[in-house]
């Protein structure tokens, strides 16, 4: 089997070298992988290929299953682009899973990192409005979802991993102030974040409400479905 999950972080001062760094870790990185599979003279029965639940861009109130069509943005056409090279590998002897993920939950590092200082600071609170849908998952649960596609024959495609339960980004905030002990009241506006973090902001700022279809109907079992729980023990280390 092989796992891909590389690719450069969103994480980071944004311009036209980190947008090309973000797609080009992606995509070129992925063709390079298909191609030496569909080259291979022992063919690898699975490979599953990180992408994101960017791939819907701005879902409003919508639940979006994995049949939802792409969006029409920066990070849609990355994921686009992404899963496209991914699918090359696909045939008879080789299976292909795309694991769309949500925001991962987890301690050191990622989306929960980026938020902790400025919780901490008690200076954090809504991002825009506020009422964005967030689709979030915790680590341990990406974990398990990996290891339960590979052993899962009937999952090809793409898979939301993602907790059952989306929530609005305002509500995600206070989840995370109540686990730290700290106010969640102080709201950044829209134009600053759009100033602040550049074409990063359209997915801090847009609504996801994703549902995981596949994983449900496969019997996988989440061990982190609720967020408060979640979020306390990210943050218990």
């Amino acid at each position: 089997a092989v796992i891909h999950l590389a690719g450069e972080t969103v994480q980071g001062r944004w311009n036209k070298a980190k947008a090309t760094a973000v797609r080009d870790s992606r995509i070129r990185t992925t063709q390079a992988i298909a191609d030496a599979i569909t080259a291979a003279s022992q063919t690898p029965s699975v490979l599953l290929c990180a992408s994101g639940i960017g791939f819907y861009g701005e879902g409003g109130e919508e639940a979006l299953e994995e049949t939802a069509p792409a969006g029409d943005d920066f990070f849609a056409d990355v994921c686009v682009g992404w899963e496209g090279a991914a699918m090359q590998a696909a045939g008879p002897e080789c299976r292909v899973g795309i694991l769309r993920f949500g925001i991962i939950v987890g301690d050191g590092g990622g989306a929960l990192d980026a938020m902790l200082l400025p919780t901490k600071l008690g200076i954090a609170g809504p991002l825009g409005s506020g009422r964005q849908w967030w689709s979030w998952v915790h680590r341990s649960d990406v974990i398990d979802s990996i290891l339960f596609a590979l052993d899962n024959d009937a999952i090809a495609g793409p898979v939301n991993v993602v907790a059952p339960e989306p929530v609005r980004q305002a509500d995600f905030q206070r989840a995370l102030s109540r686990a730290l002990g700290r106010p969640s009241f102080m709201p950044a506006p829209a134009f600053a974040l759009r100033v602040v973090l550049g074409t990063f902001a359209q997915e801090v700022l847009s609504s996801k409400r994703v549902i995981p279809r596949v994983l449900t109907e496969a019997g996988f079992e989440w061990k982190w479905a609720d967020l408060d729980a979640a979020i306390d023990e990210a943050t218990s280390s």
